[in-house]
């Protein structure tokens, strides 16, 4: 199948970051883009989509997020990290079941593909449900299980996370021609114990998979660390052997300047979440110093819970001003430096190398916005109109590996309906 978008705004990658064709054509052909241009293309394509009115966008990748946390937006709001996880989530994930947390996932879907997100990066338990629904939908995803310990004496093989984990991977890894992949995952340093990081290090590494954790995410989590051990809780990660394999950290809001190297030594991506650190009060993580030590920083909207949306136009806005305004410098984070956080660098830290930008011989992977409202008027800089002006509501079309997911308000895979009666039993149940 050959597709054709024309007449439309294209935010194509360059080598030198990003270039803007006003009014022009984005050929398809199968799962990759085969033209970009200001011009009508010679060849001939099966489908012609008039597009005129929006301007296309890379896909967004969204690094980090609990998906069924749908079901617990809003839950423990107005607590710190700590009180938050174990007084307010925690009961209530103890009552989640498959078909619970299969709802909440697909919930999830719905709201980032209507808000053009192509491709996201999952850590949750039970992720067959997600995966599931993942390979359904068309969108794309990295899941992972992630692995906990809170018994000091509990024997590293008998830990059933590592199995489970171990299991999806087995199941699930490269379905869907790719489209989903399986990471592996340690919850965090203070969720987990050194011997069952080690051991889980060493599996890792065996199968060439990717990493996924949370990293000194609070000042509390990081200094009680130190404490503990004589180490940050990057250098209890990497000692462990945790490093070895490529890996993706969350937050790493409070990371010194020798984590920093070690991330960059280890090729570890960070991932930055600013509405879920405001939220909770976490603080604001060092991006310019991340980037400028040479880290891969990529951005993510963290769970619903913590946020309290997955709309990756929103972080994207967000990290775009944030460091501005707390460095006091309008240069602190550029435009075209939030939007390779928000798509390319999001796709290089879960291992996709062939999407994340606008270029010939890419994935066809993609998002339009419409250009039709007033505050998306007039485009004298698409770069700022798209980090700083748009919204998820002016998001028209998704687009995953050349297939529409998503067309004006209508799911070309999913039935919104059902997700929405699956929700609303569950929490019913949940709820009671």
């Amino acid at each position: 199948m050959r597709l054709l978008f024309d007449h439309c705004g294209i935010l194509q990658s360059t080598d030198a970051g990003f270039s803007y064709i006003p009014e022009g054509y984005l050929g398809v052909e199968g799962d990759t883009i085969d033209y970009i241009g200001a011009e009508k293309p010679a060849r001939a394509y099966d489908e012609t989509r008039d597009m005129a009115g929006t301007a296309l966008i890379p896909g967004l990748v969204n690094a980090h997020t609990h998906t069924p946390m749908t079901l617990l937006r809003g839950v423990g709001s107005g607590l710190p990290l700590q009180s938050w996880l174990f007084d307010a989530v925690f009961p209530v994930e103890d009552r989640l079941t498959p078909a619970m947390i299969r709802a909440g996932s697909e919930l999830a879907l719905l709201e980032m593909l209507s808000t053009g997100t192509t491709s996201f990066t999952d850590m949750y338990m039970e992720p067959g449900e997600t995966a599931e629904a993942v390979l359904a939908s068309g969108i794309k995803a990295n899941l992972c299980r992630p692995v906990q310990c809170f018994d000091p004496g509990e024997p590293v093989e008998e830990n059933y996370r590592v199995r489970e984990s171990l299991a999806l991977f087995d199941k699930y890894h490269n379905a869907g021609n790719g489209r989903l992949k399986v990471d592996f995952s340690v919850h965090a340093e203070y969720t987990c114990t050194a011997p069952v990081v080690k051991y889980y290090a060493s599996l890792v590494r065996e199968r060439g998979g990717n990493l996924h954790i949370h990293l000194s995410e609070t000042k509390k989590e990081h200094d009680e660390c130190v404490a503990k051990y004589g180490v940050t809780p990057a250098e209890w990660f990497a000692g462990l052997g945790a490093f070895d394999s490529h890996a993706l950290a969350a937050h790493c809001v409070w990371v010194t300047e020798g984590d920093r190297a070690l991330l960059r030594r280890y090729g570890v991506s960070a991932v930055h979440c600013p509405s879920s650190n405001m939220k909770l009060g976490s603080g604001f993580a060092p991006v310019r110093e991340l980037l400028d030590s040479g880290v891969n920083v990529a951005l993510g909207t963290d769970g619903a819970a913590s946020n309290n949306n997955l709309n990756m136009l929103e972080e994207l806005h967000l990290a775009s001003l944030i460091h501005c305004g707390k460095t006091g410098d309008p240069t602190a984070l550029m435009p075209r430096e939030a939007l390779k956080m928000a798509t390319v660098n999001g796709a290089l830290a879960q291992g996709r190398g062939d999407t994340g930008e606008l270029r010939v011989g890419k994935k066809a992977d993609f998002a339009a916005l419409s250009l039709a409202g007033p505050h998306m008027r007039p485009c004298l800089d698409m770069l700022a109109l798209v980090t700083s002006s748009a919204q998820g509501s002016d998001v028209v079309m998704t687009v995953v590996d050349g297939r529409i997911l998503y067309d004006h308000g209508r799911f070309t895979t999913m039935d919104p309906e059902r997700v929405y009666r699956d929700v609303e039993r569950a929490v019913k149940e949940l709820y009671v």
